[in-house]
C-alpha cells in the first residue's frame, strides 16, 4: 500500500512539473534574407513550417508535433473565441467545440444559473443584430449638430465614405471587366484556356487585347479570386451602408441600453448568429486556433461567444463577453477584433483585470491601419494602458508577419509598436476554416492573434501549473528574431525589430516548448 502511494505522489509531481521537452531551439542570422518559392500547397501551411527547416517564417507548428509533442497529451484548455459567430457544424470545429456541461439545451432554463439561458455552447451578446456603425459615428450622433466635435467626426467620415466610394468602384470596375478581358484573350487564342505567356506573344497585338492582358496579369498577381471579389465588393457596400452611415441605426433589435453597463439581460444562446451569416471571421479565427487540420492547439475546447458585428463592437458587449469567458473556465480568450474609440473603455480595463485576476491569458489582434499604436500615438482598442501605464500583466498583443523572410516580414497592414504590441505571428493569406464548410485565405492581425492563442493553449495543456503571466513571458521570450532591417507597412524607412514590439520576435511553438521545460 505505502509503494502504491509512493508511486501514486511520483506520478502527481511529474504531471505538476510539466512534460520534459529535448530539442535544439531555432536560432537563425538575421542578417540573411530567404527567399523561398512556395507551392499551393505549402501557401495554404506556411504558418505551420519552419525557419531552418523550410526557409519559411511559420512557427514551427509540424516540427513541435513531429519531434516533440509526438503522442504526448496534456490537460484539455479552454479558449474563449470572442468574435463574429462560429460555425460550430463545420468539420474542422465540430469535435473541439466547448460545451456547457451544466446547461440542458433548449429548455428555456437557466440551469447553471450563470445568467445565461441555455448557453450550451456560449452567448450571443448581439442578438438579432448583424450590422453595425464604427464608433466614430455613434460618437458623433450623440453630439450637437455645428459642434466642434460634430464637425471633426464629420470631417473624417467625409474623408472614409470618398476613400470607399474609390475602392468599390475600381472592384466593381474590375468585376465589370474581368469576364470581358477572359472572353477576348480566349478568342484570340482560339482556346478555352487562358495562358498569359502565349497571349502576350500574338502579333499585331491589338489595344483591346493589350488591356484585356494587363487587367488578368493584375489579377492573377494579386491573386484576386471571383470570391475575393465579390466578398470586397460587398466589404465596401457595407462601408458605405453601415459603417460610416449615421442614417443606420440596428441596436434597438437588441433590446438593452448600451451605455449600461448593468442591463445585462440581453443576447441569446445563438452562438452562429440569427442566420449563420457573417460568421466567416470568428470561424477562420477559431480553426487556427484548435482546428482539426489548420489549427494549432490539439487538446483544446473552443467557447463560441458572439460579440462582433459587421462594424465596430459596442465596449458594454466585450467587457460581459470577457467575464462570461472567465467565469465558465476558459484560460486563453482570443480577441481578434479592435477599433479606434472606446467611450467606456474602463469597462473593459475592469474585465481584462479581472481576467487577470483568475489567471486567464488575454490575446489580442493589434489591428490594421498600418499605424504606429504606442500610447500617444494612433490608439487601437482593447489594450492594456490607462493614461499611459499598463494595467495588466495578461495581454499579448499580436502583429502581423508574412511568408517572407526579410525586410518586407511586416505585413503592410499591420500595427506596431515597441510598447504597445508584444510580438508578431503569421497573417498574411492564412488558410483556414470558413463558414459552411468552407476554406479560405484569409489577411489581417486577426490571423496573427489565433496562433498566438493557439501556442498559449498548447501551453497551458502541457504546464497547467504555469501562470497567465508565465505564459506571456514564455512566449515572448522564446521567439525567432525578427530580421535586422524591416520596413515601416505605411512607408519606406527601415528599423530594427525592437521597433516595432517589445519582443522584437516572431511566435515559435517549438522554442515556446523548450523555453517551458527549462
Amino acid at each position: 500500500m505505502k509503494r502504491q502511494l509512493l508511486l501514486l505522489l511520483g506520478i502527481l509531481l511529474v504531471s505538476c512539473a510539466g512534460v520534459r521537452f529535448k530539442g535544439e531551439p531555432v536560432v537563425v542570422s538575421t542578417q540573411k534574407p530567404l527567399e523561398t518559392e512556395l507551392s499551393t500547397s505549402q501557401k495554404n501551411q506556411w504558418a505551420k513550417l519552419d525557419l531552418v527547416q523550410n526557409q519559411t517564417p511559420g512557427i514551427s507548428i509540424k516540427r513541435a508535433y513531429s519531434e516533440l509533442i509526438q503522442e504526448k497529451k496534456g490537460v484539455e484548455v479552454v479558449v474563449a473565441i470572442i468574435d463574429s459567430g462560429v460555425d460550430i457544424q463545420h468539420p474542422e470545429l465540430a469535435s473541439n467545440i466547448w460545451i456547457n456541461q451544466d446547461e440542458i439545451p433548449n429548455n428555456q432554463i437557466d440551469d447553471d444559473q450563470n445568467g445565461y439561458v441555455d448557453d450550451v455552447y456560449g452567448w450571443n451578446f448581439l442578438g438579432e443584430l448583424q450590422n453595425e456603425n464604427l464608433e466614430y459615428i455613434r460618437l458623433q450622433k450623440k453630439e450637437d449638430p455645428g459642434s466642434d466635435a460634430f464637425e471633426f467626426y464629420e470631417k473624417k467620415r467625409q474623408k472614409e465614405r470618398n476613400k470607399y466610394k474609390i475602392q468599390l468602384a475600381n472592384f466593381l470596375f474590375l468585376e465589370d471587366q474581368i469576364p470581358k478581358s477572359r472572353q477576348i484573350i480566349r478568342k484570340a487564342l482560339g482556346s478555352k484556356t487562358i495562358d498569359l505567356d502565349a497571349a502576350r506573344n500574338i502579333r499585331p497585338m491589338q489595344q483591346e487585347l493589350s488591356e484585356a492582358i494587363a487587367i488578368m496579369s493584375y489579377v492573377e498577381n494579386v491573386e484576386i479570386t471571383d470570391a475575393i471579389l465579390k466578398k470586397a465588393i460587398k466589404q465596401y457596400r457595407d462601408a458605405l451602408d453601415y459603417h460610416h452611415n449615421p442614417d443606420f441605426e440596428e441596436r434597438s433589435v437588441v433590446g438593452d441600453d448600451p451605455d449600461n453597463l448593468n442591463d445585462r439581460q440581453y443576447g441569446d444562446a445563438r452562438v452562429q448568429g440569427p442566420e449563420k451569416t457573417d460568421i466567416d471571421h470568428g470561424t477562420h479565427v477559431s480553426g487556427i486556433v484548435g482546428g482539426k487540420t489548420v489549427g494549432v492547439a490539439k487538446n483544446v475546447k473552443l467557447m463560441a461567444i458572439r460579440a462582433v458585428p459587421n462594424g465596430d463592437e459596442y465596449d458594454k458587449d466585450i467587457a460581459l463577453a470577457i467575464r462570461y469567458a472567465v467565469d465558465n473556465g476558459a484560460k486563453v480568450i482570443n480577441a481578434s477584433f479592435g477599433k479606434g474609440y472606446s467611450p467606456h473603455a474602463d469597462w473593459v480595463h475592469d474585465a481584462i483585470q479581472y481576467a487577470a485576476v483568475n489567471d486567464v491569458l488575454f490575446v489580442h489582434s493589434a489591428g490594421n491601419e498600418n499605424a504606429n499604436i504606442n500610447p500617444n500615438k494612433q490608439p487601437n482598442f482593447p489594450n492594456d494602458f490607462a493614461e499611459g501605464k499598463e494595467i495588466s500583466k495578461n495581454v499579448i498583443t499580436v502583429g502581423a508577419s508574412t511568408w517572407t523572410y526579410g525586410e518586407n516580414l511586416v505585413a503592410e497592414f499591420s500595427n506596431y509598436g515597441n510598447v504597445s504590441v508584444d510580438v508578431f505571428a503569421p497573417g498574411y493569406k492564412i488558410y483556414s476554416s470558413t463558414a459552411g464548410e468552407g476554406y479560405e485565405r484569409f489577411d489581417g492581425t486577426s490571423m496573427a492573434a489565433p496562433y498566438v492563442s493557439g501556442v498559449a493553449a498548447v501551453l497551458r495543456s502541457f504546464y497547467p501549473k504555469y501562470s497567465a503571466e508565465k505564459v506571456k513571458k514564455i512566449i515572448l521570450k522564446s521567439g525567432v528574431p525578427m530580421y535586422s532591417k524591416l520596413t515601416v507597412p505605411s512607408g519606406y524607412e527601415t528599423h530594427s525589430p525592437d521597433f516595432y514590439s517589445k519582443s522584437g520576435k516572431l511566435v515559435n511553438l517549438y522554442n515556446a516548448l523548450l523555453y517551458a521545460s527549462k
